[in-house]
């Protein structure tokens, strides 16, 4: 059984809990994830009587190559509506049809309902939130290779630009040869607009790589990822540029205790609310606690951003093969930032660190 079907079946498995028939998947993190499809138009439909892909001619052929034989390939005009309608009542008849909530809009959802219904009266449309989402929580061990070997461009990208030097350069200057050599290492691209934040810039932690010159004596927040295989990894490094004022000095050292702390923490059982609590507790203790605003980290994988959430909201609980980032931070308005990242994956025992970018040390800043 291919990794595709496996997962599949899961979710056959997991439809029956709910008492669905079927589920109409729209969002194509989680189309990819069951079928293999890539495209930008695409909508699956899993049930217990069988499985559908639905895409227009102008996916035609990458679809049947991507998708097994054991999923059928339908193809359609660029509105799917109609494809969709006869899919699902072919699939699962009369029943209960769930419908990806999170990711269609109201006016989609209500579409796709009345097309439904038209073709089928007996068939009822139930909103379903998160249920491809909980099986991708979990990675499994191919997953865990592409979400490392992203980790693994983005190491080395870092090192080369930072070798060639960046003071004197402009913000938006490094964060382009970062990309550029992210592709020159087989990236499929970046897994979000990379941030090159430096001096007072710093301080804001999504800021946009502009054309500020990097100085001597600065606090530069690099943070980046790439794609490998459709999954994306996460890291940031906090560079300095020569010897710095006391507060960023200090605001360092801080962040780096906070993020060892959590880094040890890492384990299955413990709560995101609590793994955030140990990085946060550290960064408080040293009275700067407002200064840390966002959370510990998230969930990476097919998306940059997914589950879990380890902040002080964060509900899920660590198992092995889950991956997310520990990524504590601290921002001064008007002199700096630091933020320090690491992409990990929790394994039976602890964690393993996927992020292998040298951490100036303490010792190297305060000089």
């Amino acid at each position: 059984m291919s990794s595709y079907a496996e997962r599949r079946a899961r979710l056959v498995a997991a439809l029956d809990t709910a008492e669905l028939d079927a589920l109409i998947i729209t969002h194509p993190p989680n189309v990819r994830y069951l079928t293999g499809y890539i495209g930008s138009n695409g909508i699956g439909v899993i049930g217990r009587n069988g499985e559908r892909l639905l895409t227009d001619s102008r996916y035609a052929v990458s679809a049947r190559h991507q998708v097994g034989d054991d999923v059928e390939v339908v193809i359609g005009p660029g509105d799917l509506t109609a494809v969709l309608a006869g899919a699902v009542v072919a699939l699962a008849p009369g029943g209960r049809v769930g419908l990806e909530a999170a990711h269609t809009s109201m006016l989609r959802g209500a579409q796709i309902a009345a097309s439904l219904t038209a073709r089928d009266p007996a068939i009822q449309v139930i909103s379903d939130v998160g249920r491809v989402e909980a099986l991708r929580l979990i990675k499994d061990d191919d997953e865990i290779a592409s979400i490392a070997r992203a980790a693994g461009m983005v190491d080395a990208a870092l090192a080369s630009v930072l070798a060639a030097g960046i003071v004197g350069r402009p913000e938006r200057d490094v964060a382009f040869g970062l990309c550029t050599e992210l592709f020159q290492l087989g990236a499929e691209g970046s897994s979000f607009e990379i941030i090159v934040a430096a001096g007072p810039n710093g301080a804001k932690p999504h800021a946009v790589p502009g054309e500020r010159v990097i100085a001597d004596g600065e606090l530069v927040v690099i943070d980046l990822g790439a794609i490998a295989d459709g999954y994306c990894s996460d890291m940031t490094r906090t560079v300095p540029t020569g010897p710095l004022p006391d507060a960023l000095t200090r605001a360092y050292a801080v962040v780096a205790q906070a993020q060892a702390a959590a880094l040890a923490a890492v384990r299955p059982g413990i709560t995101c609310a609590a793994l955030d609590a140990v990085a946060r507790d550290v960064i408080t203790a040293a009275g700067l606690g407002e200064a840390f605003g966002h959370g510990l980290g998230h969930g990476v994988g097919l998306e940059i951003h997914e589950a879990p959430r380890v902040s002080r909201e964060g509900t899920e609980t660590l198992r092995p093969g889950m991956v997310v980032t520990i990524e504590p931070g601290i921002y001064l308005e008007g002199v700096g930032g630091v933020r320090i990242e690491d992409l990990v994956v929790v394994t039976e025992d602890g964690a393993r660190v996927l992020s292998h970018s040298p951490k100036p040390s303490v010792s190297s800043i305060t000089g």
